[in-house]
């Protein structure tokens, strides 16, 4: 067979065929194994490059990164993530979705502007509004907006750490705004998308089918027709539930809590003094304001839509909200009301011919004795 007798006595000698086998030998990353080891036990999210520098790697980083990679998981702590189960009326995850599209705005810029997104929990029902800042004031007047688009009000409006909500604890408008409505707003620990994956979910649904192939002229153009499409979506059949969410709205919204009887005071209200520039700010940009209220207190009010001030309870300026930054706006008839006050202003006051309160100097004399019987000093 042209094979050496060696081998085969070696073959029939043993258990199994004949097969290379090549002693184990210390691989190159070995020697830094322990210190990389120490890292992750108290880092274990530190970048496979950082690591190798901390050790004083300067073999192939493709194959220092495969060894990183094989050790991670044993030091990363796991992370599960529970199925939850949504009750009728219990809960609504609220967001910012930011769509990556510039809205032209009044004074021909244009900018990126945050859509406020609500969706129910149980039924999967969405609403959303453009508003023009990320503010707290603007945030609770689109909740409310939307609430009250809806009719009811959820027991628990769930919250990521948005800035105007608060961080880790609740802004003092957010609590007053919950204790009015008698809801609970929720803020997510950090690490845990999960209990508000449906509206996240939702904000890559409104990127890949409602944002293509459409142009806004501005942000009424954009609320206008993102509320339309919604209501075709909410039509659609949601794959997790079998359902259409309009199929399981009323189910939701009996279960939830009604809106309260009071008038919400929401929005953006200051009480100044109206200074000689009579215009007052509202979100960085200035309202004209009637002159005559100059040196006295005014209301400053303003919505999502209008900005209003009231000197003693009388309308002394309204103006349509713009959405632009460092804006003035001014009425016309303002500035003819300043032009002719400034004009009085100006122009010196008459004297009168007699001051009544001249006293005539014989008077005096008079009074001391100083004239003679013919009343002459």
């Amino acid at each position: 067979m042209g094979i050496g007798r060696e081998t085969v006595r070696r073959a029939l000698a043993s258990d199994g065929p004949p097969r290379y086998e090549r002693k184990p030998a210390p691989t190159a990353f070995e020697p830094f194994e322990s210190r990389v080891r120490a890292i992750l036990e108290e880092h274990p999210d530190m970048p496979a490059t950082v690591i190798a520098e901390r050790v004083g790697w300067t073999g192939s980083i493709t194959w220092f990164r495969d060894n990183v990679r094989r050790l991670r998981p044993l030091y990363r702590r796991p992370d599960p993530a529970d199925r939850l189960v949504w009750e009728a009326g219990d809960a609504a995850q609220c967001d910012l979705w930011f769509p990556p599209r510039k809205i032209m705005l009044e004074n021909g810029t244009s900018t990126l502007l945050p859509v406020l997104v609500i969706t129910l929990a149980y039924s999967r029902f969405m609403l959303g509004r453009m508003l023009p800042t990320r503010k707290i004031e603007d945030l609770l007047l689109g909740t409310w907006e939307l609430l009250r688009r809806l009719g009811r009000v959820p027991r628990r409006l769930i919250w990521d750490n948005e800035a105007g909500i608060g961080r880790g604890r609740l802004t003092e408008p957010a609590r007053v705004f919950a204790g009015t409505l008698a809801t609970r707003i929720v803020q997510l620990k950090p690490y845990d998308p999960e209990s508000k994956g449906l509206v996240e979910r939702r904000n890559g649904y409104f990127e890949t089918s409602f944002m293509p192939g459409r142009d806004f002229a501005s942000p009424a153009d954009f609320n206008e027709q993102f509320t339309a499409w919604l209501g075709t979506a909410n039509q659609r059949v949601v794959r997790t539930t079998g359902a259409r969410p309009v199929d399981r709205l009323e189910t939701d919204k009996a279960a939830m809590l009604p809106l309260p009887p009071v008038v919400l005071q929401l929005g953006w209200r200051n009480r100044i003094r109206l200074g000689r520039d009579y215009y007052v700010r509202v979100a960085s940009n200035d309202y004209s304001v009637d002159p005559t209220a100059i040196g006295r207190m005014v209301d400053v009010a303003a919505d999502l839509d209008r900005v209003r001030v009231k000197l003693d309870g009388r309308l002394v300026a309204d103006h349509e909200r713009v959405w632009s930054r460092g804006v003035t706006v001014t009425d016309t008839a303002h500035v003819e009301i300043a032009r002719r006050l400034r004009h009085e202003f100006q122009q010196p006051r008459p004297r009168p011919d007699s001051d009544p309160m001249l006293r005539d100097l014989a008077d005096y004399d008079r009074a001391f004795g100083l004239t003679n019987s013919e009343g002459v000093a």
